[in-house]
């Protein structure tokens, strides 16, 4: 049995942001309250939770992880994921935000250190990186919080992609 998961066209966190720049600064502050987790897809289909740290530069959205990283081999070898904000109370006070999209490894010098830099903490330099091509950004609140006037954007489609069995 062959399923499908339409992921769609990605693109870079700074083309999504240039567009949609209100729904893309709600995002990145709820990521940026950690914890965030990312879902990612084991090799034999079952989700794979972890909390995460965003890291957000101009042109992207990046993780560090470990390079012995369940969630980095899930990336590597499937690259899709979703990225969901914590909130801090059943009422979801402050909102929830996602980003579901494919997960690329980076190996450039240049763009590490600009990660690094961004980053909240140091990075260890065993660790790997990963950029987070967004198909699918959207929030939601619960009345507490003042919404993007924009809940929802989509990169253009593509036809699905097969999971594998």
């Amino acid at each position: 049995m062959t399923s499908t998961l339409n992921i769609g066209t990605t693109t870079t966190w700074g083309a999504f942001a240039a567009a949609e720049p209100e729904l893309a600064a709600f995002v990145a502050q709820r990521l940026l309250a950690a914890p965030s987790y990312i879902a990612t897809v084991r090799a034999n289909g079952a989700p794979r939770v972890r909390p995460v740290t965003a890291i957000f530069t101009d042109d992207g959205l990046h993780l560090f992880m470990e390079p012995t990283s369940p969630k980095g081999n899930d990336l590597r070898e499937r690259s899709w994921f979703d990225l969901h904000n914590g909130v801090p109370d059943n009422a979801g006070t402050g909102g929830e935000a996602a980003v579901t999209g494919t997960g690329h490894l980076i190996e450039d010098a240049e763009i590490r250190a600009k990660v690094v830099a961004a980053a909240g903490y140091s990075p260890a330099d065993r660790y790997i990186l990963f950029e987070l091509r967004p198909a699918e950004v959207y929030c939601n609140g619960y009345g507490d919080v003042t919404l993007p006037a924009r809940r929802r954007w989509r990169a253009a489609s593509q036809p699905p992609s097969p999971l594998p069995t």
